[in-house]
């Protein structure tokens, strides 16, 4: 039992419990319990687990208030990651981590985090609970007046988890159709997108920059470089999202043409942060340009950051491969990423999850389809890239599809969850050390 295994069975398992208690009579409004109360119950809570969002049946009305529960607390441990919310418990019984445990958050998170392991939990847990908690705070103002008091602190409560966790789940038909106009829920849902899908550890080097700035220390303080290619690429891809999302869209009757500039701006800037893992919508996705889907689609592909709530291949993948082909060309040997060399491990690493993840993506696709005769391929290619991204995002079709294709879906969510590299390790192993060295040969390449 290797910690790669460890962790894809405890997803298997938080999964599993979900889809019992998802199929209990007192979770649903459905008096029936069939075959297809099973794979809508497995779908959604691999859906939830796996942050997504992907939905077969409208969450709102076909679950009960105890099964919309449930669906956000496995959101809540799928955000957490299986190794955190176990790590929670132990800090609850008072147990203290031994060196296998540091291992498995270590591997985790995808940083070397063995030092100081019962701090590293209890900072990730206080900054979900103040995140969520100012969330709830402020989507009162919104879903209260509308709403009433019980309905409105529920609603608050179940979006503001959804958007910290990158889960996508909303218990409105429409999902924030309706709220297109409010800066209120357009801005409360973006920042807890956003804080949710940057990482831990960029939130921890803000909190602890704002720290010595407020005590006005003199030494300066010096960020990493991650911190500094997650903050950087976010940004760039927020405001490049925005932009495109604002033009490919502005004369869309079916999208933003019916919109006032101000609701225009607003919708594109949300459905530039929502497409990066999150899910939610202020807009009819399915009625999109072509140009805006495949935006949404590259948009997914590189989702969130390392140790964040979102999916995707990463924030960080997506830069040294970009600054790889830098590099190349223009004829460097060493990839530079503010004056630091990335190592070439962490190079074959981003290209071995890139390659998987497409690879699977296509091969997924490629299945859907063929189980899908009369289906398009478009709305196909971003559902498994929705699913993969774990973005929740969907043309529409999710319903529609036949059960394998739905169980293909899940799979991919969980793939894309508990990352294809990490799977690939629980399945073959760790690795056999070797002492043999070949000789170096060329070949034509490009």
């Amino acid at each position: 039992m290797t910690i790669a295994r460890t962790i894809c069975i405890g997803f298997l398992a938080v999964i599993t419990i979900g889809t019992i208690l998802l199929m209990m009579p007192f979770t649903t409004n459905s008096d029936t319990l069939n075959w297809q109360g099973l794979v809508v119950a497995l779908f959604t809570s691999t859906s939830a687990v796996c942050v997504t969002g992907l939905a077969v049946v409208d969450t709102g009305t076909y679950f009960s208030f105890w099964g919309q529960l449930v669906i956000a607390l496995l959101a809540q441990v799928g955000g957490f990651g299986y190794m955190t919310s176990t790590t929670f418990l132990i800090l609850l019984l008072g147990r203290k981590f031994d060196l296998r445990q540091k291992f498995a958050i270590q591997e985790s998170f995808d940083r070397p985090f063995l030092q100081g392991s019962s701090n590293l939990m209890k900072s990730i847990i206080a900054t979900t609970m103040l995140f969520e908690i100012t969330g709830i705070f402020l989507l009162l103002l919104a879903f209260v007046p509308q709403q009433g008091w019980s309905k409105g602190l529920w609603y608050a409560t179940f979006h503001s988890i959804s958007a910290w966790n990158n889960a996508g789940f909303s218990l409105f038909s429409d999902n924030l159709i309706s709220y297109h106009s409010s800066w209120i829920v357009n801005s409360v849902i973006s920042g807890l997108i956003i804080f949710g899908g940057i990482g831990y550890q960029v939130i921890i080097e803000m909190y602890l920059w704002t720290v010595s700035r407020i005590k006005g220390k003199a030494e300066r303080f010096c960020f990493s470089l991650n911190f500094k290619v997650v903050v950087t690429t976010t940004i760039l891809l927020l405001l490049t999202g925005t932009v495109a999302f604002f033009l490919t869209e502005l004369n869309n009757p079916q999208t933003l043409a019916a919109f006032s500039f101000k609701d225009k701006f607003l919708a594109a800037w949300f459905q530039s942060v929502t497409t990066r893992t999150a899910g939610f919508n202020t807009i009819d996705v399915g009625k999109m340009t072509t140009a805006g889907l495949f935006i949404t689609m590259g948009l997914m592909f590189i989702g969130a950051s390392p140790s964040g709530t979102g999916g995707g291949i990463k924030t960080t993948t997506f830069r040294i491969m970009y600054n790889t082909t830098k590099s190349v060309l223009q004829g460097k040997n060493q990839v530079i990423i503010y004056q630091r060399e990335v190592p070439s491990t962490l190079i074959l690493k981003a290209i071995a999850v890139v390659f998987g993840t497409a690879a699977s993506i296509v091969l997924i696709t490629i299945l859907i389809s063929s189980l899908e005769a009369n289906s398009q391929l478009l709305p196909v290619l971003f559902e498994v890239v929705s699913a993969f991204g774990t973005v929740g995002l969907s043309t529409g079709i999710t319903s529609s599809l036949s059960v394998a294709s739905k169980l293909l879906i899940v799979l991919a969510m969980y793939i894309g969850r508990v990352n294809i590299l990490l799977l690939i390790a629980a399945l073959i192993g760790d690795p056999s050390p070797s002492g043999l060295h070949y000789p170096e040969e060329n070949l034509l390449v490009g």
